[in-house]
């Protein structure tokens, strides 16, 4: 099904062919491809109103993620009934606030990938809010970003390493 993918901020550069191609990739991977999917990058401002709304927290963020599919176990591929249900929700990237915390040594690309496979774990029921619940979703994210670092040729690491 369809990857939607909006650019709705000027601070940073963005290069939306090849962020779709990886987001793609990401998607293939965690067998996902069969359902609809948005990604929207924002400014700090946007992230930060939206993550003070829905988080209450008033700061900005890098990815805020809102699941189509609620209550699924972590890891588990909706089953639809229905056709319009084969989404899986969306994720709003905050690529200012990521751009800003990237270091040096590390590629913008590469950081807007792993932040973008962390949200679709998200989507996919993985959380973080125990430590059992982020070691699963670790595994999920070292999987994944595993499996594309051997064909992408990069060496990705897991968003949610060294949380708990």
């Amino acid at each position: 099904m369809s990857l939607a993918l909006r650019n709705l901020q000027r601070a940073v550069p963005l290069r939306r062919a090849l962020l779709r191609q990886r987001l793609q990739a990401v998607r293939g991977v965690l067998g996902v491809r069969a359902f609809d999917l948005g990604v929207v990058c924002v400014d700090n401002r946007k992230i930060q109103q939206m993550n003070r709304i829905y988080r209450e927290q008033d700061t900005p963020t890098d990815v805020l993620s809102f699941p189509f599919h609620e209550n699924l176990k972590a890891g588990e591929i909706p089953q639809p009934d229905f056709p319009d249900d084969y989404n899986l929700g969306d994720i709003f990237l905050g690529v200012e606030f990521i751009f800003q915390q990237c270091k040096e040594d590390e590629d913008y690309y590469d950081i807007l990938t792993v932040t973008a496979t962390h949200g679709l774990c998200h989507l996919l029921g993985f959380t973080h809010s125990t430590e059992a619940e982020w070691q699963k979703m670790y595994q999920k994210e070292k999987q994944v970003l595993q499996e594309l670092n051997k064909h992408m040729g990069t060496r990705l690491q897991p968003l949610s390493r060294g949380l708990f």
